[in-house]
């Protein structure tokens, strides 16, 4: 017999639930495959056990995915009998991910919360996978060490700091957005040429203990292996709060760019309903609203009441925007291999 206690309980969590047509009662397990460490233990919390209360019928397995190369590369190899059903990557990958029919359309019909999203977030993906996280490219460093702080991009070069730097290099998008920084510094025009990006880049190299930073760049400084790093602006908050200001994060003065996460479904779902709802819920004013006050990633949707401090600490604060350098994901999706042979070839190999 059913408490009073339980229907009631069940009735807010009913409200609790973003729009969705209160016809359907998903059912089943599905898995999302997203970034693992601090992202996963964060997203499980601000959004994957809500969701679980507000639906409980669903149950979500969440498979730790390595970086978005290495997740296209898992959805390519099952591809004929998929085992993913959502999943979040950075949108140049994701792009490519739509092209090779690895993902499905979404609408609005199946997933109301679409209609909240900024144009460009709903934009992104097409009819494909919309943005369900914003944040920006930043150099993380070890204040304690680093003296005088870091002002810019060129400061990578100085002298106390050879063989103390680590990159991302492509095809992580961490080295496709340093290219595009280090092109427009030089003065020039990521969609004609990177050969001043190169160039810098080569002088730079050196300097670069490792271009593969294992387990991630945030904890080789510190750790005290490196001093300093290639990183996202939200991871770096959070650790910046974990490590008492141990770990500083800086927007270069030449600028940075956004990066862009995007929430996809995949082909052949099999459990398409209940992805459809997991995704729908994801791109909520409250899963958004919770997401970003928890790991400062910048909101997606446009109706989310964030807290005004959480946003003056994420990509969508007034200051960080003006400083965003224009970028077209879909020129650097053309050239994404040749940009990654050019670095093998020209850069990685200069540190040698």
């Amino acid at each position: 017999m059913l408490t009073r206690r339980v229907v009631i309980r069940t009735g807010l969590a009913a409200l609790a639930a973003p729009r969705i047509a209160r016809a359907q009662t998903p059912r089943g397990s599905i898995t999302l495959m997203a970034y693992g460490g601090i992202f996963q233990d964060n997203y499980v919390r601000a959004v994957v056990e809500p969701f679980r209360q507000a639906f409980p019928g669903v149950t979500v397995n969440y498979a730790q995915g390595g970086n978005s190369a290495q997740m296209v590369g898992s959805l390519r190899a099952q591809k004929a009998d998929p085992q993913v059903d959502v999943t979040i990557m950075d949108v140049t990958t994701a792009t490519i991910g739509n092209a090779e029919g690895l993902f499905d359309w979404i609408t609005a019909a199946e997933a109301p919360s679409l209609d909240e999203l900024y144009p460009e977030a709903r934009a992104v993906g097409g009819a494909f996978g919309p943005a369900v996280t914003y944040d920006h490219f930043v150099l993380v460093y070890d204040t304690q060490s680093v003296k005088p702080p870091l002002q810019r991009f060129a400061d990578l070069l100085r002298p106390d700091l050879k063989g103390l730097v680590a990159i991302s290099a492509p095809p992580d998008i961490q080295g496709l957005a340093l290219t595009v920084i280090a092109e427009k510094a030089e003065g020039g025009d990521y969609r004609k040429s990177i050969d001043a990006a190169i160039r810098k880049l080569r002088e730079l190299a050196p300097s670069v203990q490792t271009f593969q930073p294992n387990p991630d760049g945030y904890s080789l400084v510190l750790s005290g292996v490196v001093r300093v790093a290639t990183g996202w602006n939200a991871r770096a908050q959070l650790y910046g709060d974990q490590s008492a200001g141990k770990l500083g994060a800086l927007l270069p003065a030449e600028g940075s760019i956004f990066q862009i996460n995007t929430i996809n479904l995949t082909a052949g779902s099999r459990n398409r309903a209940a992805a459809v709802t997991f995704i729908n819920y994801a791109l909520s004013r409250d899963a958004q609203k919770a997401f970003t006050e928890r790991m400062f990633y910048a909101p997606t949707n446009s109706k989310a009441q964030i807290d005004p401090d959480a946003i003056a600490r994420t990509a969508a604060a007034p200051e960080s925007r003006a400083r965003m350098l224009p970028v077209d994901w879909n020129v650097i999706v053309r050239v994404r291999d040749q940009w990654n042979n050019r670095w093998r070839r020209e850069v990685i190999t200069a540190a040698k």
